[in-house]
């Protein structure tokens, strides 16, 4: 099984409740096709660097998760075919990017 980090931002007119649902469904797409999640983070509301179907920010969510590479692909059917996304990276994470995110969520454990 691979690592992979995924970040996706939501629209920035969505409700608490929706994040949160949409956060929930993501969530469970990739643990009902084998996924381990370690690690999820909500960055909040964020400024865009440019406008994104006519917004100029939106609620940026991290996963972190290991999974078979088959799995993505559903993942991000699903993200293509979802309104309330409005952009969504994946990537597959090397020995060196899994120490840096060990050490991030380390840092961020110490802040809170």
């Amino acid at each position: 099984m691979n690592q992979y980090e995924t970040v996706f931002i939501l629209n920035p007119v969505l409700s608490d409740d929706q994040i949160k649902e949409t956060v929930k469904k993501y969530e469970d797409i990739l643990v009902s096709n084998g996924a381990k999640m370690i690690s999820k983070e909500d960055w909040g509301l964020k400024k865009l660097a440019y406008a994104i179907q006519h917004k100029k920010s939106g609620f940026y969510h991290l996963f972190e998760y290991q999974v078979p590479g088959e799995a993505i692909n559903a993942l991000e059917i699903e993200y293509r075919r979802d309104e309330r996304v409005m952009r969504y990276l994946t990537v597959r994470l090397d020995k060196y990017a899994i120490a840096w995110a060990e050490k991030r969520r380390n840092r961020n454990k110490q802040k809170a």
